[in-house]
């Protein structure tokens, strides 16, 4: 029987993700397989590739062959140059990050906020007749007040949505 390493279609329609198998190759693509070895998700940038090296390493001794995607998958995971034996020409790349949320831009208005707001205790040095701190000063300045524009006038009633024409 030859072993191929193969991708395995899964996910919904228009939203590909692959399973990195090790299946006969004389089962259809998305039919049986002997073990799962990895999963690759192209859909992020850049694509998430989850690859359990020892599997892999371990049916390329077996002999099982890879297609060409897996085997350039297995050469970014560093699977490929484990069996070859070969040193690696670029380091393995890193798990795909987490997506950026809400949370990473909450802290950076704080972060923000505390770089703008004056501070309220005066230094000594201030009350005694000495320099101001310039950079609060600075801050300040640089951010000009803006008057909220008034909203345009309508003959509606407050809270009453005009009727749409049909």
């Amino acid at each position: 029987m030859a072993v191929k390493l193969r991708l395995m279609r899964m996910g919904k329609k228009k939203q590909p993700t692959y399973r990195v198998v090790a299946a006969d190759s004389r089962s259809p693509r998305d039919g049986r397989f002997i073990e799962i070895v990895g999963v690759y998700d192209p859909r992020p940038d850049p694509s998430a590739i989850r690859i359990d090296n020892d599997k892999a390493v371990d049916w390329l001794r077996k002999g099982a062959q890879p297609t060409e995607s897996v085997r350039k998958l297995l050469e970014i995971s560093g699977a490929w140059e484990t069996f070859s034996g070969e040193a690696p020409s670029r380091p393995p790349r890193e798990p795909a990050p987490e997506p950026a949320g809400k949370a990473p831009a909450k802290a950076t208005a704080k972060s923000t906020a505390k770089k703008v707001a004056p501070t309220t205790d005066a230094p000594a040095d201030a009350e005694a007749g000495g320099a101001p701190e310039t950079d609060v000063e600075a801050e300040t300045e640089a951010e000009p007040e803006t008057e909220a524009e008034p909203e345009p006038e309508t003959d509606a009633e407050p809270g009453v949505e005009p009727k749409a024409n049909r």
